[in-house]
């Protein structure tokens, strides 16, 4: 079974097991794009505590508040000013003032009407939202 959205099927699993009465369900952990690896609940009869395990490719990560409202225009924008270009001559940097999809790496976070997605995918789909944080 392919995965569409992580998010969307760990909630839609705790809707149908809280609908059926069960106490307890399992939902899978992924990182689609391998900055984290497993993550686990620990329970210390207070609030909990998650443990994630990192795969040492994490670079920086932020969160951006206030949550500014982003067009689907202005995402090309957001994503020069909070990502790192990759390595490249200075001269292809000079003709361009916003460095194509390609030639950047790592995310941001958007929430928006079709969910929480990266600006790419808010891109493909032609929706924007607001900015959660970004990571590289």
């Amino acid at each position: 079974m392919v995965r569409v959205s992580v998010l969307n099927d760990a909630l839609k699993s705790m809707y149908n097991a809280e609908k059926r009465g069960k106490r307890q369900v399992m939902i899978r952990p992924s990182s689609k794009v391998r900055y984290i690896g497993e993550f686990e609940y620990v329970d210390d009869h207070r609030s909990g505590k998650i443990v994630v395990e990192l795969n040492g490719r994490l670079n920086k990560c932020g969160v951006i508040s206030p949550r500014f409202d982003v067009g689907v225009k202005e995402i090309e924008g957001w994503t020069a000013r909070l990502l790192p270009s990759r390595q490249v001559g200075s001269w292809i940097i000079n003709l361009m003032y916003i460095l194509p999809p390609d030639l950047q790496f790592g995310y941001i976070v958007l929430t928006t009407s079709a969910g929480i997605m990266d600006h790419e995918e808010a891109r493909r789909k032609n929706v924007g939202g607001k900015v959660l944080g970004f990571f590289y």
